[in-house]
Order: structure tokens, then C-alpha cells, then sequence
């Protein structure tokens, strides 16, 4: 499996971005997609996450209300909806999958995760 991001870019404090993550040559049923961002000098930090079949999803604290994490099964893609951005949200965005469905607990921790992307930029910024 490749994962593709994209859809970054530059926005305004309180607009909107969508980011979109394509896993090509996904054959799995199974399997978890997180979002991670990340800053210069920063850990890579836990956005969102999802499971494949559907079950719950889950955010960060910082993000939970202003973003919703999506998929469609039938284009292996996942996406990321990002409302109300703040400059804290700027950062390199990456999406990261594991053929595992990983439990709640575990869907934040970025070493469960097999695979990743290249990122994408985020700039909120007036």
C-alpha cells in the first residue's frame, strides 16, 4: 500500500480545508487510517483516526468539534475535514494506515501505523 495526501494548502484563520489520502493498492477489509501533523522541533501529534469496517472514530482534544474524519470505502480514500482553522493547526499533515484495526487506545499512537504518507502543508495565516 502507497499513501497519497493531499489537498493542503493556505487559509485564512476560521476557513476550511479538506485533505484527501488515497491508499492505492489497498486489497485489505480491514484496517485503521490516523492523521498526524507535525511542527518543526515538534513529536509528530495524533489528529484523527478511523477503521476501515466502520466502527467508531476518534480526535484529539484539540481538533475534536472542528474536525471530522471521513471515508470512502469504494475509492480506498480517506479524508479529513478541517473547520474553523486556527494558526495552531498549521503544520505538516500526514496520513498514516496499518492493516490492523486497532483499538481506540491505540489508534494515537504513531507506531502502530506501517505505512505513510508524504504530507501535506497546512498554513492557516492571515
Amino acid at each position: 500500500v502507497q499513501l497519497q495526501a493531499s489537498g493542503g494548502g493556505l487559509v485564512l484563520p476560521g476557513g476550511s480545508l479538506r485533505l484527501s489520502c488515497v491508499a492505492a493498492g489497498r486489497t485489505s477489509r480491514t484496517g485503521t487510517m490516523g492523521w498526524f501533523r507535525q511542527t518543526p522541533g515538534k513529536e509528530r501529534e495524533f489528529v484523527a483516526a478511523f477503521r476501515w469496517d466502520g466502527s467508531s472514530t476518534n480526535y484529539a482534544d484539540s481538533v475534536r468539534g472542528r474536525f471530522a474524519i471521513s471515508r470512502d470505502n469504494a475509492k480506498n480514500t480517506g479524508y479529513l475535514q478541517m473547520n474553523r482553522l486556527e494558526p495552531e493547526d498549521t503544520a505538516v499533515y500526514f496520513c498514516a494506515a496499518t492493516t490492523r484495526n486497532l483499538i481506540t487506545s491505540s489508534r494515537s499512537i504513531s507506531t502502530y501505523y506501517d505505512v505513510w504518507g508524504q504530507g501535506t502543508q497546512v498554513t492557516v495565516s492571515s
